[in-house]
């Protein structure tokens, strides 16, 4: 059910770290779609939503609404324009959480006169068939990259897994997520698209894009790196520095500069057949290399995170509102927790389990880290 006024919605999903900004800045130059930065609502509060109870009621709906903007207010990336709580509890887009999220977006997309809005948020690649039943003419693109190289920059940034081993596991289950929407609707609804492509032959890629999406390239999707929402994000962060460039092949085989030859090693153990079905090369001696152990994963991102951290605060202009909004999460999910054991005692019944695991740790639930 897309809103009156509004075109189907774009989403790109995949893995963080694969060049998500170069695509959304890419995109948000064309005079048709807007891609804000995302919040990302649905990595945050998700994990926690069914503490709300019946979205359907406009009291829980206000609560989830509460939430969803009080994360939007501590964005790492200012949000372009304001946003109505009321309008959104009035009249959501959709049913559940995401119809609420939809709604927000959608208020963005009205503010920039646009005809359609798209998300950045690479974590909805688990949300596929929930944004489908939103939006059954929704569109999603896959952007992947060699999971080596997307390790390389995760090992450097504030955001993901720094450990290799553990961006690994991530890396290929949110391919296998990708790939099993790609197989259950089909090209027309997801297409598949090699960062290595965009930036080797981004004129071309771009054009493919654009045939996907139904719409008509323009130049100014090429000259993304001049526009001022370019400018905004290269500032704000170490890890978008590159934001502010022109479209570059500087990046791929990243992995071989940041990588040690074991930490490569790892990531094609863990990765190997979703990768080479995507075409990049494995090493063969991966098979026998031995896994690193839990224990020595833990300290090792232990002392990668703490590098990360002192570089971004120095570096970073987002650094306070990154640990604000890191903060604002925590107290979230403690709320939900109140409020699921609230609901059990006033039904005199034992508390329903505790909302899924804290989404800024990686989990072993599909080994993601949210």
């Amino acid at each position: 059910m897309t809103a009156p006024g509004a075109e189907s919605p774009v989403l790109i999903i995949g893995t963080e770290r694969s060049g998500s900004n170069l695509l959304r800045l890419i995109l948000e130059s064309h005079s048709r779609i807007t891609i804000p930065h995302p919040p990302h609502f649905m990595r945050f509060l998700a994990p926690f939503a069914r503490s709300y109870g019946d979205l359907a009621d406009a009291r829980n709906r206000a609560r989830a609404v509460g939430d969803a903007l009080g994360l939007l207010r501590r964005h790492i990336h200012p949000w372009p324009h304001p946003v109505r709580a009321d309008r959104i509890i009035t009249e959501p887009a959709g049913p559940g959480l995401f119809g609420i999220v939809a709604a927000i977006y959608e208020q963005h997309r009205v503010a920039t006169g646009k005809a359609r809005w798209g998300c950045k948020s690479t974590f909805m690649v688990d949300h596929v068939a929930e944004v489908l039943r939103v939006f059954p003419d929704a569109q999603f693109i896959w952007l992947v990259r060699d999971p080596c190289d997307v390790a390389s920059s995760a090992k450097r940034a504030v955001f993901g897994p720094s450990h290799p081993y553990r961006m690994a596991r991530l890396w290929r289950a949110q391919q296998e997520l990708a790939q099993a929407a790609l197989e259950t609707w089909g090209p027309g609804v997801v297409h598949l698209l090699r960062y290595e492509d965009l930036v080797s032959r981004p004129e071309e890629e771009v054009g493919r894009l654009c045939d996907f999406l139904g719409e008509t390239p323009e130049p100014a999707m090429l000259k993304h790196h001049t526009s001022a929402a370019a400018r905004q994000t290269a500032a704000l962060a170490g890890a978008w520095r590159k934001a502010g460039e022109p479209v570059s092949t500087d990046r791929i085989g990243a992995g071989r500069r940041g990588l040690s030859t074991r930490e490569r090693l790892w990531v094609d153990r863990v990765t190997g057949p979703v990768k080479q079905s995507l075409g990049y090369p494995v090493d063969a001696r991966a098979r026998t290399v031995p896994a690193p152990g839990p224990l020595a994963v833990s300290l090792r991102s232990v002392w990668l995170r703490a590098r990360i951290e002192y570089r971004s605060f120095r570096e970073d202009d987002n650094h306070r509102a990154r640990l604000r909004r890191d903060a604002y999460v925590r107290w979230l999910r403690l709320k939900a927790l109140v409020r699921v054991g609230l609901r059990g005692s006033v039904h005199g019944t034992a508390p329903a389990s505790p909302p899924g695991p804290f989404p800024l740790h990686l989990t072993q639930r599909r080994g993601k880290e949210s």
